[in-house]
């Protein structure tokens, strides 16, 4: 699998992310929508009638979602039919969807440890869960369904953690970062080769933080300010993340991501 299979591409997807998940009403999601029902703004060509204005509209949450190419697999694996013209689909196909975005979001991950270059003498492990986990997503919809998506996460994170404490051995620090960062002032701290692991940095102040190293597996980014930091290096940082936070010309960002549309230039 290429790194372009890892990157939604809604032109071969039929808006799978619009209704397969659930979604409750809150400062990310202006309306409850229950699993398997249309968003309200889903247009009959899969396309959304509010897409250029989501964030002012009470819809910031849809701007981070990230199915990491699950939903064109889904799509395609169902002959990119339309779940509205054979209902018949529509479940198979949604709860498919369901199964297939995790596994694929291990995908990324592992791919993302594998250009890791301290990493190295874990290539062949690491190879050989990408190629497990993306075996588990070639079988058919009933077949992805049965997949255990949570013993496969289980036996890949500890691999994902070995890569990352290879990456971030010149500089770690001892212990662990405190996960519970919310509206933190870290003003210029210098984090290289911390910790961030699900850590909670919502509205956390990262100007000119030096995160070279950090590893941020999950971190929880949402109205942090990244103005000036520096994440050229961070480790398994994800475009999501991005979009949750806001940053501007001066943050450095790895070369595989980009700016959001939304930081101000």
């Amino acid at each position: 699998m290429t790194g372009a299979d890892l990157r939604a591409d809604c032109a071969r997807c039929v808006a799978l992310c619009c209704v397969a998940p659930a979604f409750a009403a809150s400062a990310d999601f202006a309306v409850d929508k229950p699993a398997g029902q249309p968003c309200r703004n889903l247009r009959p060509d899969f396309r959304c009638g509010i897409h250029d204005r989501l964030r002012p509209s009470g819809f910031p949450g849809c701007t981070v979602y990230d199915c990491f190419g699950a939903g064109q697999k889904v799509a395609q694996a169902f002959g990119g039919r339309d779940w509205r013209r054979h209902p018949e689909i529509a479940r198979p196909m949604f709860d498919a969807f369901t199964a297939m975005r995790p596994l694929h979001e291990l995908l990324w991950y592992l791919a993302a440890a594998a250009r890791l270059p301290a990493a190295a003498p874990l290539r062949e492990e690491l190879d050989a869960a990408y190629a497990e986990t993306e075996r588990l997503t070639l079988g058919d919809p009933v077949a992805v369904l049965a997949v255990d998506v949570d013993g496969q996460r289980r036996r890949v994170n500890p691999l994902l953690v070995r890569a990352s404490e290879l990456a971030r051995a010149g500089v770690r620090r001892r212990g662990r970062t405190r996960t519970d960062l919310i509206g933190a002032d870290l003003r210029g701290a210098d984090l290289r080769g911390a910790n961030l692991r699900g850590a909670y940095l919502i509205g956390a102040d990262l100007r000119r933080a030096d995160l070279r190293l950090a590893d941020v597996t999950g971190a929880d980014l949402r109205g942090a300010k990244l103005g000036g930091a520096d994440l050229s290096q961070t480790i398994f940082l994800a475009q999501a993340q991005l979009e949750a936070a806001t940053g501007d010309a001066a943050t450095r960002l790895p070369a595989a991501l980009t700016r959001p549309a939304h930081w101000p230039t």
